[in-house]
């Protein structure tokens, strides 16, 4: 009797049925994070997202010959969540510090075992089946709340302001939050259309939800982060019909580009502070990321240990938010919030490991005809553009949706194949081609 259990919970776990629950529970999880946990509890959120965590482990060892080191979590990527362990050694308050990075891995997991159970075709319908229902509910809820009942609803920080057309957040906690979703979306149901994965009515409805859910958002990073997503986009369909042997230069010419606005930008930055801080719906924004930087200085090399969010206000971020006299939860800016917490050594691993997906993703998209391929570096453009104002990827649905996307190209071109061909040794199947269903 034991055995026969055993060896249902065995073909369970291993089914492509299950894969694909899992990763609709996890997506909705980690996107609904902010609703659990101000109507249930922090307490509830954690426990389930450990559930899918420990649900994740059983299923990847059931999996376990199907896999290899090999493409399963770059090694970048360890190398970050690694040395955010490492750094609880010299933070203030170690246990905060600590249950940070426990969540920090958490979250990591759960996208490494979405990336090694479906592939990219069925993450995207998963992930836009899961934004359809959160932008939907999200929606009804403002109409049900601000016209309806003309009321607000304080545990979820909704104020009800959809009659007078924004701005809304939904069950996402801001109107930033909730532009970056809807961008998420946005170029989730894009690739759908394009490949036909859902019937036209779909996803030009899922298109005009996002929209409308962006716009209502009235967030000043949705018109920057639409920019982004309408050049990139444009960018990479023109870049396919270019004849591949003139491709490797375009990505040259690109790159290029891209390194010396990086370092114009850099050299010029206290005018670009100064600059945008002249503009008054930034000047806090440019205030906070100053004092930051004034910090950052203090332990430019290992930083102060890291925490994810501020919430707690563990030391120095209670005393950067006493300065700035606002109770901030983050740096509104992932990449100077990974130099605080981590130090430049943290930058370096966290800028590396991002900049080698987007440059897989954007090589893949280009190269390859399916427009599956699209979707990779379109949400890395979503995701990267968005720290630079806010902290998203580095907690919950945001961190999770970045890793999931890393992965998902170290899986694809990963610098660990050239050891498979100095062995001889075949290579394994790509994720798209292994797994039917």
């Amino acid at each position: 009797m034991i055995r026969m259990l055993r060896a249902r919970l065995i073909d369970l776990l291993g089914s492509a049925d299950f894969a694909r629950v899992y990763t609709l529970i996890a997506l909705g999880t980690a996107l609904s994070g902010f609703a659990i946990e101000h109507i249930a509890s922090a307490w509830t959120l954690y426990s389930m997202m450990a559930g899918l965590a420990v649900v994740g482990a059983a299923m990847l060892w059931v999996r376990r010959r199907e896999l290899t080191l090999i493409g399963f979590a770059p090694t970048m990527l360890l190398g970050f969540v690694l040395w955010a362990l490492v750094s609880v050694a010299w933070a203030f308050d170690r246990w905060e510090s600590f249950t940070g990075w426990l969540e920090l891995l958490c979250y990591a997991f759960v996208a490494v075992t979405i990336a090694q159970v479906r592939d990219t075709m069925q993450v995207v319908r998963a992930l836009g089946d899961v934004l359809r229902a959160l932008l939907g509910l999200s929606i009804a809820l403002e109409v049900l709340v601000g016209i309806l009942l003309d009321t607000s609803f304080p545990q979820l920080a909704m104020p009800g302001d959809i009659a007078f057309l924004g701005p809304i957040q939904g069950m996402f906690g801001t109107r930033n939050m909730l532009a970056f979703v809807a961008m998420i979306a946005i170029a989730t149901f894009f690739v759908e259309w394009r490949l036909r994965a859902v019937a036209t009515g779909v996803a030009v409805g899922s298109l005009v939800l996002a929209g409308v859910s962006a716009a209502l958002s009235a967030s000043p990073t949705a018109l920057v982060l639409a920019c982004a997503l309408a050049v990139a986009l444009s960018v990479l369909l023109l870049i396919r019909r270019v004849r591949p042997g003139n491709r490797l230069d375009v990505h040259r010419a690109l790159g290029i580009g891209v390194v010396l606005l990086g370092a114009v930008a850099y050299l010029f930055r206290e005018r670009i502070f100064e600059t945008v801080n002249a503009a008054t719906a930034l000047a806090n924004r440019s205030a906070l990321w100053s004092e930051v930087l004034r910090w950052v200085e203090r332990r430019a090399i290992q930083g102060w240990g890291w925490y994810g969010d501020w919430l707690d206000e563990p030391f120095p971020f209670r005393t950067v938010n006493f300065l700035m006299g606002a109770p901030h939860e983050s740096a509104l800016n992932a990449y100077l919030d990974v130099t605080l917490q981590l130090g430049a050594v943290g930058l370096i691993l966290f800028g590396g490991m991002c900049a080698l997906a987007f440059a897989r993703g954007w090589v893949m998209a280009s190269e390859r005809r399916s427009s599956v391929y699209l979707w990779m570096p379109l949400m890395l453009t979503v995701i990267l553009v968005t720290s630079l104002a806010e902290s998203f990827t580095l907690e919950g649905p945001g961190w999770l949706l970045l890793v999931l996307c890393i992965v998902t190209a170290g899986q694809a071109r990963s610098w660990r194949t050239l050891i498979l061909d100095r062995q001889d040794i075949p290579e394994p199947l790509p994720p798209d081609d292994r797994r039917p269903g």
